[in-house]
């Protein structure tokens, strides 16, 4: 007896069509998001340039083929590549990851939505040479800006109900899926043709958590975002040349991606697309650190500043109790030695013993130079992690989205200090007032490692003014980085 298999052409995905209707359709009116882009576009930029310090990083940039330049190509700032822009987005992509330093929105799958600069400055740059080659007007600066709001914000809203990380799946799949839109969108691509381009995105196979867990944490999962992203551009350009979509990708029983590879549960939403995602993004300003990791950080700096002002030596302290949200715990609550530098930062106890005994947690203190200091790990193993429940639960509030820690220290002879509870990083937006002085500054900090002062100080001017950043030309933009 033969059973024969239904092949109507189902009518596209909501999901799919949702997504396409909000890049094409939607028009953003808040200057909020608008100012949010600009801070987020330069604070990228910046982690991207403060990268090209790290030669783990530089070995991985440039073209395929070396000594490649695409004539009209998309230039990747503070070096002197021009690539296709598929590659160009790799380059940005792993660039601005590399160090983790970037933005973070965190919900049911947390990630780092600025990631999806990679492709969106790539294909701009490369359609407003080409434009101007031609004798037509380039795309500016105020596109690239409206670009990131999209794409901050379909991650986002993907992200508050939708737990990829805990079908073992990485929070890349959401750049690959936001790149796709944007890019689309940027490329001129119709609807249907952005449906598509979204679809095929999802019926690719997604990248496992592998590389950001014991035991097997790895440099893959710097430049992940930008293998993301790019892959974004290289389906969205296929799609512009004609290729074909699939309309139940999500939905169709046994081969979507639904009973594939989300347990047969559908996505569910909180809120539709709008602009909600970048007025609420979560900056890093203070320290290069997973972000779950941000106020136990700044509590850790705390503990340093009592042990200077009390006269007590680090040798002193008997334990560390640190009251937390259960994404901490599952994520970077980690013993036992650590292997490389993406190990130690995604290590909360590491993230935590370098500040208290030095006063301080950059980047190149998660290199084995740093990390051979014996103390570090007979402070790791002192410090205790505790899931707080109301911390959870405050951590999934949409009204209060905090990333609370609270630290204890008990010393040798007994005596316990204050808990020292931080709920807010100076990155949230509950302290844009103080934050946003400092994320200019960091960015000033990152231009100077780079460029000459007078080509610095171009570039600062230009990109905190929100008027004229917004009217300048994508590759005039661009074209301020190149060295």
């Amino acid at each position: 007896m033969s059973t024969h298999i239904p092949n109507i052409r189902p009518e596209p995905d909501s999901v799919f069509v949702d997504i396409a209707d909000y890049v094409l359709n939607y028009k953003i009116h808040s200057d909020l998001a608008y100012e949010t882009a600009r801070n987020c576009l330069l604070d990228t930029l910046g982690c991207g340039l403060e990268a090209l310090d790290y030669p783990a990083c530089t070995k991985l940039l440039g073209p395929i083929v070396p000594g490649t330049t695409v004539p009209n190509g998309a230039k990747v700032p503070g070096t002197p590549f021009q690539l296709d822009p598929v590659q160009a987005a790799f380059n940005i992509g792993a660039m601005i990851r590399w160090l983790d330093f970037n933005d973070t929105w965190l919900a049911a799958e947390w990630g780092h939505p600025s990631d999806n600069l990679g492709g969106i400055l790539a294909v701009a740059d490369w359609i407003s040479r080409n434009r101007v080659a031609a004798g037509k007007a380039p795309l500016t600066m105020r596109d690239v800006l409206t670009a990131m709001i999209k794409a901050h914000e379909i991650q986002g809203v993907l992200a508050l109900d939708n737990s990829f990380n805990r079908v073992g799946l990485d929070h890349v799949i959401l750049v690959k899926v936001a790149s796709t839109a944007v890019v689309a969108g940027i490329l001129g691509l119709s609807r249907d043709e952005i449906i598509d381009a979204v679809s095929l995105a999802f019926v690719d196979g997604q990248s496992l958590r592998t590389y950001r867990h014991a035991p097997n944490t790895g440099s893959r999962k710097s430049w992940a975002a930008g293998d993301a992203t790019s892959r974004a551009v290289r389906l969205a350009l296929m799609v512009q040349k004609g290729e074909m979509g699939y309309p139940s990708a999500l939905t169709a029983p046994v081969w979507g991606f639904y009973d594939v590879s989300f347990k047969g549960k559908p996505f569910s939403f909180q809120r539709p697309y709008g602009s909600y995602v970048m007025e609420h993004v979560l900056f890093k300003i203070s320290y290069p650190a997973e972000f779950h990791s941000q106020t136990a950080v700044e509590a850790a700096m705390r503990v340093h500043q009592e042990l200077r002002a009390k006269g007590v030596s680090p040798d002193d302290i008997a334990r560390i109790d640190v009251r937390t949200h259960e994404a901490c715990v599952r994520i970077i609550d980690k013993k036992g030695p650590l292997h490389n530098p993406a190990d130690r930062d995604h290590c909360i106890q590491y993230m935590m013993a370098v500040p208290i005994l030095f006063g301080r947690l950059t980047a190149a203190d998660y290199e084995d130079e740093v990390a051979q200091d014996a103390r570090i790990d007979t402070l790791r193993d002192k410090i205790i992690c505790t899931e707080d429940p109301q911390f959870t639960k405050d951590y999934h509030n949409p009204d209060k989205r905090s990333i609370a820690n609270a630290v204890t220290v008990t010393l040798n002879d007994g005596t316990v200090w204050e808990e020292i509870v931080v709920e807010y990083p100076v990155g949230h937006k509950r302290r844009r007032k103080e934050g946003i002085p400092l994320l200019e500054a960091k960015f000033r900090t990152n231009l100077n490692r780079r460029f000459p002062k007078k080509q610095q100080q171009a570039i600062f001017d230009l990109s905190l003014d929100q008027q004229a950043l917004e009217a300048t030309a994508v590759h005039e933009y661009v074209d301020m980085y190149v060295i």
